[in-house]
């Protein structure tokens, strides 16, 4: 079973697209700030991350490089997930380490192709 990292800070949207990942077969586990993120990619290893780039103590782009620069973390792949849907933030997150991109509100068919691709 592929196991999904969900670093997300809003409770509402976890809830949601936590709900919709279990239900296609996925098992979500969960992160509420970047630091969180970081400590689970090591402890936990999970084979993808989607990360929301808005996130308190550490934002979703600085947890991201710090998981890049991790030889034991370095290849989860990293999907961002932001409400930000300009050209130029899609290429700041690919800029910034992250794997794909995935705009808010989530297109859950979209997203299940991305986390396909990389598992």
């Amino acid at each position: 079973m592929t196991t999904i990292l969900l670093v997300e800070d809003d409770e509402m949207n976890k809830d949601m697209l936590s709900r919709r990942l279990m239900k296609k077969g996925y098992e979500v586990i969960f992160a509420l700030n970047g630091q969180e993120a970081i400590d689970m990619a090591k402890s936990d290893s999970p084979d993808v991350i989607l990360m929301d780039m808005g996130l308190p103590i550490k934002s979703g782009l600085e947890a991201t490089k710090e998981i890049k620069e991790n030889p034991d973390t370095v290849n989860i792949p990293i999907i961002a997930l932001t409400a930000n849907a300009m050209a130029e933030h899609r290429q700041e997150a690919l800029d910034g380490g992250f794997d794909e991109f995935e705009t808010k509100p989530v297109r859950l068919p979209s997203l299940i192709e991305k986390i396909e691709n990389f598992t």
